[in-house]
């Protein structure tokens, strides 16, 4: 039951959370610029690559990777333009990500799925 209830709040959790910074997130208005450029590709299958913009501070940020079941995958700081992640660890599934600022805030979040 405990695993159930955890999956529908994360449902709800990436259904209500907006994928791009602007679109409604606490604090930040429509100039504020997108931290996260691109990632790809989606679906993935051996690794999955973020880009983020060039023109700010990326030291200050951590990727965050859960699974779907609210396991957490992997935490990275962002010290370069680009991050890869191996998915050698990662199962078929659906896996949430989360850019947080160093107090924790979220900045940006989405989703992407691995299929092997």
């Amino acid at each position: 039951m405990k695993k159930l209830y955890t999956l529908l709040l994360l449902c709800l959790f990436t259904a209500a959370t907006p994928v791009l910074a602007g679109d409604g997130l606490p604090g930040c208005t429509d100039g504020d610029p997108v931290i996260i450029t691109r990632f790809y590709p989606n679906p993935a299958s051996s690794i999955i690559s973020f880009e983020f913009q060039k023109s700010l501070d990326r030291t200050s940020y951590i990727l965050q990777v859960y699974s779907f079941s609210g396991k957490k995958m992997t935490e990275l700081s962002v010290n370069d333009s680009k991050l890869s992640i191996p998915l050698d660890n990662y199962y078929r599934g659906l896996y949430v990500y989360q850019l947080r600022d160093k107090s924790g805030n979220i900045i940006e979040s989405g989703k992407f799925q691995v299929v092997k």
